[in-house]
């Protein structure tokens, strides 16, 4: 696969090519889709939950992040990686915003971020990275950062109010200058006609069929949670239920003594 840049991404969308884009939170995860030619590695701040145990994103800090991110960038030769900003590295002030996004970059080695939201203080917000010469993805809908404010998980853009929001919001951000945009948690039309009025792609997870793109985190994507995952997740294995097994097999050899044999013996 040929290494895959902004410019790349704008043609893919011109071209009717669908994207496609994982999150990704350490070396041989990064490797692997990386070698299976997965286009964008998303740096979630989803690894709060996912990776770090938290009971959702909003305690993910810089370090954390750097810390995956340059593991990621590790395994990846072609992909674009892209660095999830976590709560409250972005939202104080331009200087603060603009110092964090490229910490992303410089330390991180990622080629991009993303930053949640479409108010006025975020379309500032991503000007002014923007301006500053760094990648900037755009995330709306339901925003997992804004979670007390839309009070829990719940689908955005329900009404006709609420969509024509997410379509303002997301053409604001086009205008800010971000390359690229996740639509999540909303209903497949409005997604559909945000994805129409956008000359970037768009990137869904939860949004339907009608995006540029689709993401999904690994986690949910490989069975690796063990739980039952979000509606719009489709599950193209059960690693948990394998590695259950695999480990309980492994007890019961060794408690037997049936492991290790001479074959694994020097």
């Amino acid at each position: 696969m040929a290494k895959v840049t902004i410019p790349k991404l704008k043609q893919m969308k011109a071209d009717a090519e669908k994207i496609t884009m994982l999150t990704a939170y350490d070396y041989p995860t990064a490797m692997l889709l990386d070698q299976a030619g997965i286009d964008i590695l998303l740096v979630g701040d989803s690894l709060g939950m996912v990776v770090l145990g938290y009971p959702n994103t909003l305690p993910v800090t810089m370090e954390e992040m750097l810390h995956h991110t340059k593991a990621v960038c590790r395994g990846t030769k072609d992909a674009l990686v892209v660095g999830d900003m976590p709560f409250m590295s972005y939202n104080i002030s331009h200087t603060e915003a603009i110092k964090n996004a490229g910490r992303f970059i410089k330390e991180g080695g990622a080629a991009a971020v993303k930053l949640e939201g479409c108010g006025q203080h975020m379309i500032d917000i991503t000007r002014a990275i923007v301006d500053a010469g760094i990648a900037v993805m755009g995330h709306i809908g339901l925003t997992p950062q804004f979670i007390h404010q839309m009070g829990g998980f719940r689908v955005q853009g329900k009404d006709q109010d609420q969509a024509q929001a997410l379509v303002d919001g997301a053409k604001r951000l086009e205008d800010a200058g971000i390359f690229s945009l996740v639509l999540e948690g909303m209903p497949d039309e409005v997604a559909s006609r945000i994805t129409a009025t956008l000359s970037i792609p768009t990137i869904g997870i939860g949004a339907g069929a009608g995006c540029d793109g689709q993401v999904l985190v690994i986690h949910d994507l490989l069975g690796l949670t063990g739980q039952r995952p979000p509606k719009f997740v489709k599950q193209y294995a059960n690693l948990f239920k394998d590695m259950q097994e695999a480990i309980g097999a492994f007890k019961r050899e060794v408690q037997s003594g049936a492991f290790p044999t001479k074959e694994y013996t020097y």
